[in-house]
């Protein structure tokens, strides 16, 4: 019998290419998606069923925190603040950044994870070629798996997975070609449902990295600037 992993599936593509990782890794994949109030909720929610429905998963687990809604701070929970057209040379972490939202993700994947009897949970985090975000460094999964060790029972071993964590996109793109994941299916862009925006930052992450890998984003766009470097 395979052992059952819980796999944080937003919908978007680093995720799906991480459910793909866990699948060629041997796992048995039980998808979590965890709906926080986001600008783009039902769309990431579409992308989600639709990746469950590709791979033929019936064990998922959809659920809500919209207290991150009530906290703000982000613009993709806070419709007055706005979403910032992507500057790829910045260093700073954009507005699009949702105060510790990794961790109280991480939180339910735990919880569930030990339910199940799961040794693993897989997240698509990267850091790298990412907004630089905090809470998606490698340190920080490293110090979560000793916090879950230590707020769990004894007999309990879950390992926190990040595969794609040191990839570039276009590393990230050509890996999920070659695990023939459905790129087609995911959804990155923060704040369009229809089309995506091709400006934000996710989008633009995303766009940059199917041009550097050599191929044409088959997700619709409103506009596609080329974002070479």
């Amino acid at each position: 019998m395979k052992e059952k992993a819980v796999i944080l599936v937003s919908g978007g593509m680093d995720s799906c290419v991480t459910l793909a990782e866990a699948i060629e890794e041997g796992y048995d994949p039980c998808l979590l998606h965890v709906n926080y109030g986001q600008r783009t909720e039902k769309r990431e929610l579409k992308a989600f069923r639709d990746i469950a429905h590709h791979y033929h998963i019936r064990h998922t687990l959809v659920t809500d925190i919209h207290h991150l809604v009530k906290i703000g701070g982000s613009s993709l929970t806070d419709s007055q603040i706005v979403v910032s057209v992507a500057d790829l040379n910045s260093r700073d972490i954009p507005s699009s950044y949702v105060p510790f939202r990794n961790a109280n993700i991480l939180s339910i994947a735990v919880s569930w994870a030990e339910v199940l009897g799961a040794g693993a949970i897989f997240i698509g985090a990267v850091e790298e070629d990412s907004s630089g975000y905090p809470d998606c460094r490698k340190n920080f999964f490293t110090q979560f798996e000793k916090m879950v060790d230590l707020g769990t029972k004894p007999e309990t071993r879950i390992s926190i997975k990040t595969p794609i964590i040191s990839l570039k996109k276009s590393e990230i793109v050509k890996r999920g070609l070659f695990l023939n994941a459905p790129l087609d299916l995911t959804w990155s862009c923060y704040q369009s449902e229809e089309e995506a925006c091709g400006i934000c930052d996710s989008c633009a992450l995303r766009l940059r990295g199917f041009h550097q890998a050599g191929l044409e984003d088959p997700i619709p766009y409103i506009q596609r600037p080329d974002y070479e470097d």
